[in-house]
């Protein structure tokens, strides 16, 4: 099995409506963000993928968030915790490379999103 992961950042701010505590007011956030891809087999040219289709997706959904409040996307509920930005950027990607779904028959699949929102804390999404 091979994996390849690249990654992006942006900032944005937010709050958590269902949370008693400081992340119910609004704070802000320096996000790093990690895309992985698996897959088994290697392409004629020996890779899984090209890293810049995977990086320019990537830092495509990272922009739509990038500076942004959070709990305007109506995708958040109202609650956009890193577990469900993950998420979003999962499904983002996958709308730009349906090829990387996990239902797709590709080479290679997203295999994860890595949401950081400090250097010790993340929330990862895997679409299985």
């Amino acid at each position: 099995m091979f994996e390849v992961r690249v990654e992006a950042s942006f900032s944005a701010d937010h709050f958590l409506q269902d949370y008693h505590g400081k992340c119910e007011r609004l704070h802000g956030h320096n996000y790093k963000v990690f895309a992985h891809a698996k897959g088994s087999r290697l392409d004629p040219g020996g890779m899984l993928l090209d890293f810049s289709e995977l990086k320019k997706a990537l830092r495509s959904v990272c922009e739509e968030l990038d500076h942004r409040n959070l709990n305007d996307f109506d995708f958040f509920a109202q609650n956009p915790s890193a577990e469900r930005i993950a998420m979003y950027i999962y499904d983002g990607i996958i709308r730009q490379l349906p090829a990387l779904g996990k239902d797709s028959g590709g080479n290679a699949r997203l295999s994860a999103i890595d949401v950081f929102e400090t250097d010790t804390s993340r929330a990862r999404y895997c679409p299985d």
